[in-house]
């Protein structure tokens, strides 16, 4: 079982470092079109990338995952909120969606 959350660990951490890098922009104008500040951006920012470093050393270190995975899991479920907020099509919900998906797997599964 151990192996098998692996590669969500993984795929939740690459997620967030490439959407948080290399697609900054979309984060620039969502954060935009949510109203919140860039200070908030900028913890969001983070946050994540703290919590996606902690996921991959998860992969060596098991103890270190149920935490990290549980506070994505929260961060999702904000931007899933925000979605809702603005009435963003279900499409511009999906990737939270699956990453919230991805992160409370990872957690039932360390927790289990």
């Amino acid at each position: 079982m151990e192996n098998l959350i692996k590669l969500p660990q993984i795929i939740v951490a690459i997620s967030v470092v490439y959407v948080w890098t290399f697609r900054f922009h979309n984060v620039l104008k969502e954060f935009e079109q949510f109203g919140l500040s860039d200070l908030t951006r900028n913890i969001v920012g983070a946050t994540k990338i703290s919590l996606a470093t902690l996921l991959i050393v998860g992969i060596w270190y098991p103890s270190l995952i149920l935490i990290p995975s549980i506070l994505m899991g929260l961060l999702m479920i904000g931007a899933q909120y925000f979605h809702f907020k603005i009435s963003n099509p279900f499409i511009k919900h999906l990737p939270s969606l699956m990453l919230l998906v991805l992160s409370a797997f990872i957690a039932y599964s360390s927790y289990s």
